[in-house]
């Protein structure tokens, strides 16, 4: 995985340099930006292949935002890390072309597994949203995990 480029994109800048710490690693470019705004625009200079971000705003916010990039950029990998979990809010983001779907709170356990399963065409949903909602409440899409 180490020629990948990856870009974060967190309002937190504890989440933000938490997150890149977990993918330095894995990663040979690891880029942040720390608002929505800049996401696009950081998105199209770096070209990354997978983008994380925190849309823990509105849930309406946060689908509108993975549709513009999905619809600007069909080739990134997308995964949405928020603190929502319910079950048609994370159905809808999924839908509008996100891959993934973390939980803040099971970041550390949950984005390795969703990045490696992601970055071989699935898809994957936080195992905390998993078990608390069954697969029928949440489009999982092919996940596989």
């Amino acid at each position: 995985m180490k020629q990948e480029r990856v870009l974060l994109a967190d309002k937190h800048q504890n989440m933000l340099a938490g997150v890149r710490t977990l993918l330095e690693s894995m990663f040979e470019k690891v880029f942040m930006v720390a608002d929505e705004g800049s996401l696009l625009e950081a998105a199209e200079k770096i070209g990354p292949n997978l983008i994380v971000a925190d849309l823990s705003l509105p849930v309406s916010k946060e689908i509108n935002i993975a549709r513009r990039l999905k619809k600007t950029f069909p080739e990134i990998k997308l995964i949405i890390l928020s603190v929502h979990d319910e079950p048609a809010a994370i159905s809808e983001c999924m839908e509008a072309g996100a891959a993934g779907f973390v939980l803040k709170r099971t970041a550390v356990d949950d984005l390795v597994p969703a990045i490696e399963a992601i970055l071989q065409d699935g898809s994957y949903i936080s195992s905390a949203v998993r078990m608390k909602h069954d697969n029928s409440q949440v489009n999982m899409k092919n996940s596989d995990s």
